[in-house]
């Protein structure tokens, strides 16, 4: 027996440091998501403070937690990038997994929507996730969303009801709003001990035991019986459990079906089957300041899976184009994403890199199946959020940093080159709002390009483009928030001073009809004549469909070679737009006819007829121009909600209801983003500072005639 552990202990070993050595079952790579200010940032300290990771508990308010370590983090008390780090947990008393010790790696990510791209891209490389919820208010927008990339990415979860010590703390309406917005199979396995500001523990509806604590500093809880006043309560939700995950094990429901008394064992069996299998989600609940994080360490060992129990990696295999299989073990070929980059100022330019199989070595040649391109392994870097520790291997199911590769970045495959697999990338949300930025001086202009293309690297939805009629640059990205952080950092971290206009709104031009054009381009000078002439048809597409392109060309009228060509030029027009400039989505162009000339044709002439062509088309199209609308939220005391919707209808706002949250009622409704610039201060000064908004993207929708007709004669003044 003890021959059969050496050899598996070999067989799968992880490390971080050389005393500290865990088996490949016993890693768990997991997230903490929620809503911006549920307490992500909080609850990860007090894991990183009960794993003996930290010594002393952050404060957000203080700008003291771990993994806020940027000053712009700090300053304003919101997680901005996703931080990684290692830490470990000694679980004595489980049934569903071993005793012993597990390292976990954490990823807490930001709540607000502006950096929606750091929490796709780690939901992308995790094996499970926290999900914390505002125990005041359950499920808001923000928690629908990351909801939402979970079940894409398929990442099994547990819940964790925070912020019960809070006045207007509601675990039952909590409990209520995760079944009804979600729509989801959960059931708690603990309940509160206690109510606001006289909680004091929680319920472990599994042992049928209450844990409590005396003050928040308490790092022991203390085990005794469930007070008389809630032990109903807690028979009623330990039942509901039990209904909800005997299906999950075999055992677990034949005894129930047949009225027996389920084990410790049995239910938390089922519970772990139902979670990896991502059909149950368990929920807890607390104050996460508090030891009862104890509780959600020991769930997160117990019920969340290891690499061990997620399905191999798939892929597709670059020499055969045929689907691949990949085994999470160290012996199978190696293979890992690259899911976030990152520029640090002591060891220069970091790639996150989830390894699926196989090992990396410092030293070793990887191949980038997505860009077909060798590299070099530099460094090898274990991750503690702003501190580094070099490693010289890495095994399958870890997360590392990378230095020193040069043209791999965010959903790159890396990969052993004899056995390539190229694995699913990562998606990211188009850009909403845009910026004009320029340079302080001459100096800082010289050194603008290079930090804007670092940043650019680092988040893969903030976009740099010039516009050719002005010269100015143009960042864009998720919203303003996103955009202030981005030039305070570029000032921080590459002292440039950089002035910036008022926010743009990324409009769209989109057309309503059918239309033909002829593009054709003659030129005869001295020798060769230039010679390209096409006839393209433009359809309107749905909402969202995207560019579509068609050849119907016959019989040879236009060349297979100017096909090509004549798309590039289309596709040319198109970002540039028709209208007012704006990018021309949804839509289907079709070349079905044209003309060549033996000598004179070439592919410049060709691009530049199907330019040519789409500019005619479209202008007996119908254009339209089409605006990004905002999914909004607003709580606010009752006092002020009157003169808010009669702010938000004066913003051509779409008020689709209110509902009564604790002391707060909750606005929500859809309004264009042009009319929402400075609205947080607005906001503020409606409410007398009260009153907060959520704002994220929901859709475009067509511009009012009158509103369009002023933008594109703004337009028309600024070329």
């Amino acid at each position: 027996m003890a021959a059969q552990a050496a050899k598996k202990k070999s067989a799968i070993v992880s490390t971080v440091t050389k005393d500290r050595l865990v088996d490949y079952d016993r890693i768990r790579n997991i997230g903490i998501i929620a809503h911006i200010d549920a307490g992500k940032t909080t609850t990860t300290e007090r894991i990183l403070y009960e794993t003996g990771k930290t010594y002393k508990l952050g404060s957000v308010d203080d700008g003291t937690t771990a993994t806020d370590w940027m000053e712009e983090e700090r300053e304003r008390g919101i997680t901005i990038v996703s931080a990684a780090i290692t830490t470990f947990w000694d679980i004595k008393e489980t049934t569903s997994v071993e005793a012993g010790h597990y390292r976990i790696n954490i990823i807490d990510t930001p709540g607000h929507i502006d950096f929606t791209a750091e929490v796709e891209r780690s939901l992308r490389v995790l094996d499970g996730a926290v999900m914390v919820f505002d125990g005041r208010t359950g499920v808001e927008s923000q928690s629908e969303t990351v909801w939402r990339q979970a079940d894409k990415y398929k990442v099994p979860r547990i819940c964790i009801l925070n912020k019960l010590n809070l006045i207007g703390a509601d675990f039952e309406g909590s409990l209520k709003s995760i079944d009804e917005r979600l729509g989801a199979n959960t059931a708690p396995i603990q309940i509160p001990v206690g109510f606001e500001h006289s909680l004091r523990g929680m319920v472990d509806l599994i042992k049928m035991k209450a844990y409590t604590y005396k003050a928040i500093e308490d790092t022991q809880l203390t085990e005794e019986e469930i007070p008389a006043d809630i032990k109903e309560m807690a028979e009623k939700y330990r039942a509901q459990l039990i209904e909800r995950v005997a299906e999950f094990d075999d055992e677990a429901l034949n005894k129930y079906l047949e009225g027996q008394e389920l084990s410790e064992l049995d239910i938390k069996r089922a519970i772990r089957k139902g979670v990896i299998s991502g059909k149950f989600f368990p929920i807890l609940g607390g104050d996460n300041r508090t030891a009862t994080t104890q509780l959600l360490l020991n769930a997160v060992v117990e019920y969340l899976p290891s690499p061990v129990d997620v399905p191999p990696v798939e892929g597709v295999s670059t020499k055969t184009g045929e689907k691949e299989i990949r085994e999470r073990k160290n012996e199978a070929p190696f293979s890992g994403l690259g899911f976030k980059v990152m520029t640090d100022p002591h060891v220069g330019r970091l790639l996150y890199v989830r390894i699926y199989s196989g090992k990396l070595k410092t030293g070793q040649e990887v191949y980038n199946a997505s860009r077909q391109v060798r590299e070099r392994i530099g460094k090898l870097v274990l991750l503690h959020a702003d501190q580094r520790e070099l490693v010289e291997e890495a095994y399958a199911g870890e997360i590392v940093a990378v230095v020193g590769l040069r043209d791999t970045t965010t959903g790159n495959t890396l990969c052993d080159e004899a056995h390539p697999i190229l694995l699913e990338s990562i998606s990211f949300p188009e850009p909403v709002i845009s910026l004009a930025i320029e340079p302080a001086t001459k100096t800082d202009q010289e050194k603008m390009g290079l930090a804007l293309n670092k940043l650019a690297d680092e988040d893969p939805t903030f976009r740099i483009k010039s516009n050719p009629e002005t010269g100015q640059t143009i960042i864009s990205g998720m919203g303003e928030l996103q955009l202030e952080v981005l030039v305070n950092r570029m000032k921080r971290e590459f002292n440039v001073e950089a002035t910036t206009g008022a926010p743009q709104v990324a409009y769209k031009e989109t057309i309503r009809k059918i239309s033909t054009g002829e593009g054709k381009y003659v030129r005869q000078t001295g020798g060769r004549g230039q010679y390209g002439h096409c006839w393209l048809r433009i359809e309107p597409r749905g909402r969202g469909e995207g560019f579509e392109f068609v050849s119907e060309i016959k019989g040879g009228a236009i060349p297979q070679e100017f096909i090509g060509p004549i798309e590039k030029g289309v596709k040319e027009k198109l970002e540039n737009g028709i209208m007012a400039g704006y990018p021309l989505v949804d839509i289907r162009v079709v070349v079905y006819d044209g003309s060549f000339h033996d000598v004179d044709s070439s592919e410049m002439a060709f691009k530049i007829a199907g330019s040519l062509g789409l500019q005619e088309a479209a202008k007996n199209a119908d254009m339209a121009l089409l605006e990004p609308i905002m999914k909004i939220e607003v709580s606010t005391p009752d006092e002020f909600m009157g003169d808010i919707i009669g702010d938000l209808s004066s913003k051509r706002a779409n008020i689709s209801g209110t509902e009564k949250k604790g002391m707060f009622t909750v606005i929500t409704g859809t309004v264009p983003l042009a009319e929402l610039h400075g609205y947080a201060t607005k906001l503020r000064s409606i409410s007398q500072g009260r009153a907060s908004s959520y704002v994220e993207p929901s859709h475009y929708e067509e511009v009012p005639s009158n509103v369009t007709a002023q933008i594109v004669a703004a337009k028309g003044k600024e070329a």
